[in-house]
């Protein structure tokens, strides 16, 4: 299976049963929120989702390839785990880049909405 049908498939899974080795030992992962180095932090951060949020997914709208550039194009969604359960979407972006032996060295998300609207998504209260 080739990368590109690898991160097809861990998309449809989120976050469950990720293709871990497909990145880099120091790989590098950027987001609005936060930003660190390795695999096994990358593999946590995953693993936090998927033990906090509930029900999230991700939504692969695009996925492209140029090169040793992946880009995907994605909503976030989940359910907060507040009492009022309110329903979080961020719509975004990948940047993911390939070192030398195809692995993803570079995982930079971007987000289309501000910081302060996902907040604003989790006051809400749903009557």
């Amino acid at each position: 299976m080739d990368l590109i049908e690898i991160l097809r498939e861990d998309y449809r899974r989120f976050p469950a049963d990720q293709h871990y080795e497909c990145y880099a030992e120091d790989v590098l992962f950027k987001d609005p929120l936060t930003q660190f180095r390795g695999r096994e932090r990358y593999r946590q951060m995953i693993q936090f989702i998927g033990f906090w949020f509930k029900q999230p997914r991700i939504e692969l709208h695009d996925i492209q390839q140029t090169g040793a550039q992946i880009r995907t194009e994605w909503t976030l969604s989940w359910l907060a785990p507040l009492p009022w359960r309110p329903a979080i979407a961020v719509r975004g972006w990948s940047e993911l880049q390939l070192d030398v032996q195809g692995l993803i060295c570079s995982h930079i998300d971007y987000w289309s909405c501000s910081r302060l609207n996902v907040l604003q998504q989790h006051l809400r209260i749903h009557k």
